[in-house]
């Protein structure tokens, strides 16, 4: 089993010019590597109802690492896609998330998240604010808000979620399909046992009162 990496938090992001490469970090069904390669090459993940048109650059990522950032996991909203609840990041919030950082250009990063919005990929994101501050609202949407929470091997770790907190909206239960590629994603990284990640997955706000560890690890039985 992998030893989970833990975001440098004090040290800061190398100002100048913007990054060639960034370590997406994933938290949601993007842990699983089958569903990323969708956002990077194209198509329809198992259990979406989305087809996507993939990144400029289809290439997979250069590198994968299992990671733990501080603050937590909630889902909230509802998917036309999975048909439940999102997953986001709040950074401010107490606890732990799991999480796998891929090392991927910085072009790619702004196509995933492009079409995370439902938009066409194409368009280059201005990641000088996020690196300086931590953080950077780059409109309303539920995944416009940049997050920096440190760097791994002098690169900085970047992912995006929604600008609010975890208390100030309404939580959603997730669907099977959704918690299916967050478990799975995890379980791949071979950094968690499987108890661990089902009982971490079951306590998040929206899912907690809905899903059991017990539940939540059948998911994956036979991935």
């Amino acid at each position: 089993m992998k030893r989970a990496r833990t975001v440098d938090a004090a040290a800061a992001p190398s100002a100048g010019h913007p990054p060639a490469v960034v370590w997406y970090t994933a938290y949601g069904s993007n842990t699983h590597p089958e569903r990323l390669s969708h956002y990077l090459a194209g198509g329809r993940p198992r259990g979406a109802a989305r087809t996507y048109p993939g990144c400029r650059d289809p290439r997979p990522p250069s590198a994968s690492v299992p990671v733990e950032v501080p603050g937590a996991l909630y889902f909230a909203t509802r998917s036309p896609v999975w048909r439940g609840g999102r997953a986001f990041y709040d950074p401010a919030a107490a606890g732990t998330v799991l999480a796998r950082a891929y090392l991927v250009t910085a072009a790619q990063f702004s196509d995933s998240l492009a079409q995370e919005m439902y938009r066409e990929p194409g368009a280059d994101l201005d990641l000088s604010e996020a690196l300086a501050r931590g953080r950077a609202e780059l409109g309303s949407g539920r995944y416009e808000t940049l997050v920096c929470p440190g760097v791994l091997d002098g690169v900085p770790v970047l992912t995006f979620t929604a600008p609010c907190s975890l208390h100030d909206v309404e939580w959603t239960r997730p669907s099977a399909a959704y918690l299916r590629h967050l478990a799975a994603g995890l379980l791949d990284a071979d950094a968690w046992p499987a108890p661990e990640i089902a009982a971490y997955l079951a306590a998040c706000p929206g899912a907690a009162g809905h899903w059991t560890a017990d539940a939540v690890a059948a998911l994956t039985a036979g991935w």
